[in-house]
């Protein structure tokens, strides 16, 4: 809820329970404009607090100096709001005690004025002092201290999830890079000494055993292509080779071109838009990738058809390679080459197709984001890909019931239940006085705590000090009035 709302809601509340003295006075009725201006001098004091919490805390105390016990009861909500403001400590409590000191004063003036005796002011001095101050203003600067601390806990919370994050990375980063050291210095010295046996081995087989030649070309391609594949390994693990350097830039796919057209396979290169040789390594290898295997199945199945690549760079890369039609028998393949190019590019958020378009040939085409996402991992290392959000207030229900919640009982629970009592005290007190009752009371003897003792308090009459009873078992009214000193002065019985 708006915070300006809220206000505006206590506010008015504060004002109408301030009112209810106006109808059921509870004590000696004062005049009607007295009532108001303690109702909003009461209702007032709620936007204050927010702002002025000092200030707010200081002019709850002239309330004590008028009889509307309706307005005075609010002022521990005021109190508990203000202590939680109101930094360092030590201003709080020399606020109080100058606050106490002043509730003191101003209960004194109104018990002078009424005539109260000395045990009766201390007692309602004490009430007002220990219930609607000191166990707000505790509970208030508990709850403020409380605030602070659990801010704190939250951030903590937040960096220490953070860093849990940044060290599980930085571990798996550094396993990746340890097997892709292991691979590159082991594996990829294997194959490249594999490859250069190959080579001697294809020329030494052209010479003495020419039936044996394809073989052996097909054992050095395999080698070659085994240690092309290493490499794109190595660069997924996060282990940069040389190879790596330009791939996927326009020089490295005008390359893959070349390489092609020199095989014998008409190839012809569409690259439109800027070059790629500053974007992200993956997205590079990933459009190498792609050019390279659809090259090598042309290769494979149409080396007599005309092929396109076509590279377009804008806000997305979008790579495809189509060749016409072939009237070379076309063999069954296992498709791992495709399914391969396929993860891949999922890796890092792009879409991948390839199949058969309506003229007939094959069409691989690769929809490739511009600034690639970061890519999923499967395992036990997702469960810490991204950092939980923090602890918020919501998370800290059970404690805030047991903590702020049980203080904020003692700042509620005097303001609401005195409020309860003193409005069932003035619209249900007994007000009803018998016959015989009425014909016994003596003008000057009889006392208004004695009156209030014996029948509660009663409604109030136009004069000031006069009080209205009903007679029972009798349908008619008396009014009772009392001078300063609370001694009953006058008696009259109303007529209906």
């Amino acid at each position: 809820m708006n915070v300006r709302l809220r206000d505006g809601l206590w506010a008015t509340g504060v004002f109408l329970l301030a009112l209810v003295s106006v109808v059921a006075p509870l004590g000696r009725p004062i005049p009607w404009w007295l009532n108001v201006a303690s109702a909003l001098w009461a209702a007032a004091l709620v936007p204050v607090s927010a702002r002025w919490p000092r200030w707010a805390l200081l002019l709850t105390t002239p309330l004590h100096a008028v009889n509307n016990l309706l307005a005075i009861a609010p002022t521990s909500l005021v109190v508990f709001r203000c202590a939680r403001s109101i930094r360092p400590a030590l201003h709080l409590w020399v606020l109080g005690a100058a606050t106490a000191f002043l509730q003191a004063a101003f209960g004194g003036l109104h018990a002078w004025r009424n005539g109260d005796g000395f045990i009766e002011y201390l007692s309602s001095t004490a009430f007002t002092v220990v219930f609607m101050l000191f166990f707000p203003a505790v509970s208030g600067a508990l709850v403020g201290r409380r605030k602070p601390l659990t801010k704190v806990l939250m951030e903590r919370n937040d960096y220490l999830e953070h860093a849990r994050v940044l060290t599980a990375s930085t571990a798996r980063s550094a396993t990746r890079a340890h097997i892709a050291s292991e691979m590159h210095d082991v594996l990829s010295h294997r194959l490249r000494l594999l490859a250069v046996h190959a080579g001697a081995l294809e020329l030494t087989a052209a010479q003495q055993a020419p039936e044996l030649r394809e073989q052996v070309e097909l054992i050095r391609k395999t080698s070659t292509v085994a240690i092309e594949e290493l490499r794109e390994i190595l660069g997924v693990l996060g282990a940069a080779t040389d190879a790596d350097e330009d791939a996927g830039t326009r020089a490295d796919v005008e390359r893959l071109v070349a390489a092609s057209v020199d095989a014998g396979v008409s190839v012809s290169l569409d690259w439109s838009g800027a070059d790629l040789a500053d974007v992200d390594a993956r997205l590079r290898r990933a459009v190498h990738r792609v050019v390279r295997e659809a090259l090598t199945n042309v290769h494979k199945h149409a080396t007599s058809a005309r092929t396109r690549v076509s590279v377009q760079v804008a806000d997305r890369v979008r790579v495809e390679v189509v060749n016409a039609p072939s009237g070379e028998p076309r063999g069954a393949g296992t498709r791992r080459g495709l399914a391969g190019l396929e993860e891949r590019v999922a890796l890092i958020g792009g879409t991948f197709l390839a199949g058969v378009p309506a003229g007939g040939g094959f069409r691989v085409s690769a929809d490739l984001p511009l600034h690639p996402v970061v890519p999923e991992e499967t395992g036990t290392a997702s469960a810490v890909a991204e950092a939980p959000p923090p602890i918020t207030a919501e998370v800290l229900t059970v404690p805030r019931v047991i903590g702020s919640g049980c203080l904020g009982t003692l700042a509620v629970v005097p303001a609401l239940g005195t409020a309860f009592v003193l409005i069932l005290v003035a619209f249900f007190g007994g007000s009803e006085i018998s016959r015989q009752e009425y014909d016994g009371m003596q003008v000057s003897v009889v006392t208004e705590m004695q009156l209030t003792d014996l029948h509660g308090f009663g409604l109030p009459a136009d004069g000031t000090g006069c009080y209205r009873y009903r007679l029972l078992d009798e349908e008619g009214f008396v009014e009772l009035c009392f001078d300063q000193d609370g001694t009953l002065t006058t008696k009259r019985e109303l007529t209906k």
